[in-house]
């Protein structure tokens, strides 16, 4: 492999890493702040993706696609919070499995009432749709590039809200011990709309920018649901900075596995997870 290609394998691994990381992040803040085992998350990246379809087609613009998809993805996550998940705090972990399990053939049976069942493709803006030579012969496309600034824009703007604001401050203390914290005065049920509707927010974003790569289709959410987990037990339930390096290691694990291995590629990314936890039951970093 020579540079060129090393180069743009390293790129792939990186942006497919953020993007997970995107999905993790809201994942990880659901299932390790409000303790709900949300299998429907994916369809939440699901969701984005098709909002980003049908803006795009109907307004002409990726970047109001995304200001709209966003918005409307938080307001409804914030909704089916105080709907539904805000009544299964206390209930066993399988009442959860069943509503969220449940959750994903309805948003399924949804999509496929609304915008059907075809597989539609999101154009690049034009702006952005170019590449940046590396060799004679190879290439990188800017929107991989940009797609990535934005999830690192977004891993940034994460990291300081959770660490450096009283939002929180308070987020962390609902973690840590709900019960104390809600004696404390603060209002536990408002935290809780606040960090589902901003997991489903991020889950939304990722499934709005990824849209004109991995176009879109039905099922996509299951798709990623999966390394989503493997994801989030790497880096440790709860922990964002946890799911930020696993994402970025399964990324390059996975990349780099379909290009040296394809043979074992399949099972490299769950190899990692059975080698992390061998040393470390509780994922590399602790909540």
């Amino acid at each position: 492999m020579d540079f060129a290609n090393f180069l743009i394998q390293l790129l792939n691994s990186v942006q497919y890493g953020l993007l997970l990381f995107m999905l993790a992040a809201g994942l990880t803040l659901i299932f390790g702040i409000m303790g709900v085992v949300n299998l429907a998350h994916g369809s939440f990246y699901m969701i984005g993706a098709y909002l980003a379809w049908y803006f795009t087609s109907l307004l002409g613009s990726l970047t109001l696609a995304i200001v709209l998809g966003t918005l409307l993805a938080v307001a409804f996550g914030w909704l089916l919070e105080w709907l539904l998940f805000r009544h299964f705090y206390h209930r066993d972990h399988l009442d959860q499995v069943l509503l969220t399990f449940g959750l994903i053939y309805i948003f399924e049976e949804m999509r496929s009432i609304f915008w059907g069942d075809d597989v539609h493709a999101v154009q690049v803006p034009e702006l952005l749709n170019w590449s940046i030579p590396l060799t004679d012969t190879l290439s990188y496309p800017v929107y991989r590039l940009v797609m990535s600034a934005v999830c690192i824009v977004l891993a940034i703007g994460l990291y300081l809200l959770i660490s450096k604001t009283r939002l929180g401050m308070k987020i962390r203390a609902g973690a840590f011990n709900r019960d104390m914290t809600e004696s404390l005065g603060v209002n536990i049920r408002l935290i809780h709309g606040v960090v589902f509707a901003l997991g489903v927010g991020l889950a939304a974003i990722a499934g709005v920018i990824a849209s004109p790569i991995a176009s879109v289709y039905p099922g996509m959410g299951s798709s990623v649901l999966i390394m989503c987990f493997v994801v989030v037990v790497i880096g440790g339930i709860g922990s964002v900075r946890g799911a930020l390096v696993a994402a970025l290691l399964v990324g390059l694990v996975d990349t780099f596995g379909k290009v040296l291995v394809p043979q074992i590629a399949g099972m490299a990314v769950y190899m990692l997870m059975a080698l992390v936890l061998l040393y470390k039951p509780e994922g590399l970093f602790k909540q």
